[in-house]
């Protein structure tokens, strides 16, 4: 099992930053892919970014490629996600999740993670 605890979100104006921290137990996550998802009000969850923790190989999003990054601290066991020129549409409740390396699916696939963090809710005024 591995546990996961998002922390970070608030509401900030649009075109500031965050830093969102997915702190990870019960697991090391060398052997995991670690992912960012996020669900707006009335849409579906959607795949935002994820990392290989070992290869630190990432993917994004097309729609949120040269403003999001995700990062991992291997020493504190946690996973971020730096995001920069927030817009009003990033408004969303943010999550975080893990998954075995391996599968086969794309690691944009929901469906294809084990585990799941609370989420944080960021909201993006205009």
């Amino acid at each position: 099992q591995v546990q996961l605890e998002e922390s970070g979100g608030e509401l900030v104006q649009a075109g500031g930053s965050l830093r969102l921290s997915c702190a990870a137990s019960g697991r090391t996550l060398g052997n995991y892919v670690m992912g960012w998802f996020r669900q707006a009000p009335g849409k579906e969850r959607e795949f935002a970014a994820a990392i290989n923790w070992s290869s630190g190989i990432t993917y994004y999003a097309d729609s949120v490629k040269g403003r999001f990054t995700i990062s991992r601290d291997n020493a504190k066991n946690t996973v971020y996600l730096q995001i920069n020129s927030l817009k009003p549409e990033d408004t969303a409740v943010y999550y975080c999740a893990a998954r075995i390396v391996g599968k086969i699916a794309s690691p944009s696939l929901k469906g294809s993670y084990s585990f799941w963090g609370q989420g944080t809710q960021v909201t993006v005024s205009s």
